[in-house]
């Protein structure tokens, strides 16, 4: 059997600062408070960082020890107790990192979080506030008088705005990525590390790991991905001093969760995109590629569902699809010195050999495989030639590229000029929209961590069976990516990659067995929890890249927006041509301080003072000679690996990448259980389970149609705004709710409820709104009084229901309703003729038997049953499937399963 392997949660999660005049001391520890680690930082250096970590686990006792020498020993006079030497300056919950500008060093730290996404138990939070405090005491502190002026450019990224964090899941990577780290054979690991020992280089931290049984668990953790980790400049000045937990590495972007319920099975819907901070900015300060092969606006959306109701990567049930946005990879610009709301796009160099975009597309080979599939939906007929120059340029790249791949990896290229069939009456561009989505999720396929279902193998699909991508034993594996991209790579692209996810998630939902065709339609409640997610999605992304949010939305496209949508739109527009205009310039200076592509330096010119960023960004920008050859554009090691992609593949230099360390198998570092239910503490359950997330039942299901609660029913809204199934006329529909409403109990009336309050001394309610079980015995003598009856019982269920069901009721409707009421009139009510009196008790008091399974069941003591020995097995089955160790099925099941399948299918 193999090791088993899990991902090391950092053991620095609670951070508290004490100060002392000559030294801060970090003191970390995990979430349970059990293990420290504490970071000494000099404050006697003007303008050098000096930090030390002795990289010893301290307990608490061994920490309030430390913390006492500590206080004792700076007191100003020894044996006083007025006075601390120690001083509580700020807790926190992650380190962002050292800064410095032209005086000392800043540390930024994490003061405020909130829990925003869960994956397998991996909690993901939103940076909510932070603290930033200088290092150096006033004694030796040198200012200068632009230091100021740095700090509130610096202080310009908003770290409260859409930064994200994980302390065990590695946010940098797709999903994918870090269930296929975790399934790597260790075995295999160790051969991999005993062949580069000769590098010195082992990436086990235990000797003889392998040789030392299976009862400890092998942790596992990789090297992010540093093109979209934003604070990896402002830790790199500790990287190699610090232990690994202290450094918390950030994504700047979008993250949110929604909970699509179906008929009670919780299934999350998470969205996460990851922003590049290479070549990153504002909307006309950023446009194209650098001499790098980095893009403006390059965003990676993923779309991850996952089976709730487990809560594990190994036994649970997860799926994940990515695709990628991003400006068009030339060298290209829009002139902004006048006030225009398009400024001309031009090329600013010639580059005939296609090279920035060969190492764009390159970049993307390695870490998505192939094949890749360019959307371009830039506009190809124009009265003045505007866009058409971009679409014109990246085709010559393409075809020049596309020359020296081999046949079955080349990029494919769909242009579609969209916003030329919005304007057509007689196309619809969704629909067009699908087919494209559909031809590019069979290209690619999707991640799903478990193999086909045996009914998929039994009566498959006929797109199933065209799905692209890489089957393995343990699921599918997604082998290229989608790259979108118009102009701005906002509105439309958002349109666009919203209807991509659509078409992933019907494919995502069938293979977790959830539905039994890859098809999702519009108006359901799933697509609308979906679409809901993704506009909030592209106003983030479009906030911090053009300054507002989206102009045009799902709905403009379907040509279902409200008149009121039009006005909005103008006013976004506005708010985006004013930050363009205005606010960009002061944005872009502050990204490029914070992410350290400029350095303040003592007699060069200051970041304000630079006419332009142009050599920030683009420094080989003398170089002569290209550094790889004109048509071999691609590294040689990720051609190999095709259609894979090479960052997954194991090889020694992915080995490198990861850190494996075995623990004990209830070892915290490694515990995912206890860190998130943390037994330890008293929490709550709404921190817990989220339950403020989104919710497909409360939040898109109409609250009159409870018929069909599936969140795949087709519901079009009416002229009210609420929503109706879409199968059935709004007549029809009136009828079902009549019929559905008159089959329920009636709720008591107000004398009604005095008279039985004898009988029933209580009821129960899900809620405040909700309707009351309990039915009113109603004596019918004969049909010519049940219309009297039906009226007066009528009455107040128009208040609890509104609706009169006396109006338009039938025969048939009647005759159904008299004889419910007889049913409760019949109901049996106890004898006291017929019961035990206790001799012992007095006059009156009836003993009552106990109905209870319990042998003893009172105020003193409970027996439980005794439970039979199938039942402990199944009971047993059970918990080991959740453990992942599934029992075989015997021929009687697998007999009875295939029969059911003929019966219903076949």
């Amino acid at each position: 059997m193999p090791a088993a392997a899990a991902p090391i949660i950092s053991s620095v999660q609670k951070l508290v600062l004490y100060e002392t005049r000559a030294r801060y001391f970090l003191v970390g520890s995990n979430h349970a408070e059990t293990k420290y680690r504490v970071l000494k930082i000099d404050r006697t250096e003007p303008k050098d960082l000096v930090i030390i970590d002795d990289r010893h686990v301290y307990t608490p006792q061994e920490v309030r020890e430390l913390l006492g020498r500590l206080d004792l020993g700076n007191r100003t006079k020894m044996g006083q107790k007025g006075s601390s030497g120690l001083f509580r300056a700020v807790s926190a919950f992650g380190i962002v990192g050292f800064v410095r500008f032209l005086e000392g060093y800043y540390i930024v730290l994490i003061t405020k979080r909130r829990k925003m996404a869960d994956i397998g138990g991996h909690a993901i939070y939103k940076i909510e506030d932070t603290n930033m405090i200088y290092i150096p005491n006033d004694s030796v502190r040198i200012t200068h008088p632009d230091e100021a002026r740095y700090l509130r450019i610096f202080q310009n990224v908003d770290l409260s705005s859409n930064f994200y964090f994980s302390y065990s899941y590695d946010l940098s990577h797709s999903l994918q990525y870090n269930l296929t780290v975790l399934r790597m054979p260790l075995e295999m690991l160790k051969s991999e590390t005993t062949q580069t020992r000769q590098e010195s280089f082992d990436i086990f931290e235990d000797e003889g790991l392998i040789t030392q049984g299976g009862s400890g668990v092998f942790g596992i953790c990789s090297e992010p991905y540093m093109k979209y980790v934003w604070n990896g400049e402002l830790l790199d000045v500790i990287k190699n001093a610090v232990h690994r937990d202290w450094l918390l590495y950030i994504i700047h972007g979008f993250c949110g969760q929604s909970k699509l319920l179906i008929y009670g099975r919780p299934v999350y819907v998470t969205l996460i995109a990851r922003r590049s901070s290479k070549f990153a900015g504002t909307r006309f300060l950023k446009r194209g590629a650098n001499c790098e092969g980095d893009v403006a606006n390059e965003v990676e959306t993923e779309q991850i569902l996952c089976d709730a109701s487990v809560m594990s990567f190994t036994a649970g049930s997860y799926s994940s699809y990515v695709q990628v946005r991003g400006s068009v990879p030339l060298y290209w610009s829009q002139d902004i010195s006048t006030m225009m709301p398009k400024p001309p796009i031009t090329l600013d160099q010639a580059d005939p050999f296609a090279h920035v975009a060969a190492l764009h597309f390159d970049q993307m080979l390695q870490r998505f495989g192939s094949p890749i599939i360019i959307l371009n939906l830039v506009k190809e007929r124009e009265k003045r030639k505007h866009e058409r120059i971009l679409s014109e340029e990246l085709v010559a790249a393409v075809t020049y590229l596309n020359q020296f791949l081999p046949p079955e990896h080349t990029i494919i290229y769909i242009p579609w000029d969209m916003a030329k069939y919005t304007k057509s009456k007689l196309c619809n561009v969704l629909d067009r929209l699908n087919v494209i989505a559909e031809s590019v999720v069979k290209k690619t396929g999707f991640f799903v961590n478990r193999p086909d279902s045996y009914c998929s193998i039994l009566r498959p699909d006929e797109k199933w069976n065209e799905l692209g991508g890489c089957v393995i034993a343990t699921g599918r594996l997604q082998t290229g990516v989608l790259r979108t991209n118009c102009v701005d790579c906002l509105d439309r692209t958002n349109t666009a990659q919203f209807m991509v996810g659509k078409c992933a998630l019907a494919y995502q939902l069938y293979s977790l067995g959830l539905i039994d065709k890859p098809n999702l339609q519009f108006d359901t409640d799933a697509v609308r929890l979906f679409e809901e997610l993704y506009e909030d999605h592209g106003d983030t992304l479009s906030l911090q890249y053009g300054g507002s949010q989206l102009v045009h939305r799902v709905k403009t496209y379907r040509k279902i927006a409200p008149w009121t949508q039009h006005s909005k739109d103008i006013m976004q527009t506005l708010s985006r041509y004013y930050s363009n205009a205005f606010s960009d310039a002061d944005r872009q200076d502050a990204i490029n301080l914070f992410l350290g592509v400029f350095h303040p330096t003592e007699g060069k010119p200051h970041l304000w003072e630079l006419p332009t960023d142009f050599y920030l960004h683009h420094k080989n920008t003398m170089r002569l000679l290209p550094t790889r050859s004109y048509t071999y554009w691609w590294t040689p090691e990720v051609i190999k690996h095709l259609p894979l992609p090479y960052d997954e593949v194991i090889c020694a230099a992915n080995v490198k990448k990861l850190t494996v360390k075995k623990f004990h198998r209830y070892e915290e570092e490694i515990d995912i259980h206890n860190e998130f239910f943390r037994p330890y503490e008293l929490s709550s359950f709404d921190d817990t389970f989220c339950l403020a997330m989104t919710s497909s039942a409360r939040d898109f299901m109409p609250k009159t149609v409870g018929i069909d609660p599936s969140p795949f029913t087709v519901r079009k809204p009416d002229e009210t705004g609420k929503s109706v199934l879409g199968n059935k006329s709004n007549r029809e529909e009136a009828v079902l709710q009549r019929k559905t409403a008159a089959s329920a109990p009636p709720p008591p009336s107000e004398e009604a409820v005095s008279s039985s309050s004898e009988d029933d001394s209580g009821t129960d309610r899900e809620d405040e709104g909700s309707v009351s079980q309990r039915s009113t015995p109603v004596k019918m003598t004969d049909t010519g009084d049940s219309a009297k009856v039906t009226e007066n019982m009528v009455q107040p269920m128009k208040e609890v229901y509104g609706i009169n069901l006396f109006d338009g009721l039938s025969e048939d409707d009647l005759s159904v309703y008299s004889r419910f009421v007889q049913l409760g009139q019949s109901q049996h009510k106890p004898d006291k003729s017929s019961q035990q009196v206790c001799p012992r008790c007095p006059d009156g008091v009836i003993k009552l038997t106990p109905i209870s399974a319990f042998s003893q069941d009172n105020i003193y003591e409970v027996q439980p049953p005794r439970v039979d020995r199938k039942s402990t097995e199944i009971f047993q089955a059970h918990i080991q499937a959740s453990q992942g160790i599934m029992q075989p099925l015997g021929k009687e099941d697998t007999s009875v399963y295939r029969e059911y399948i003929r019966n219903r299918y076949l």
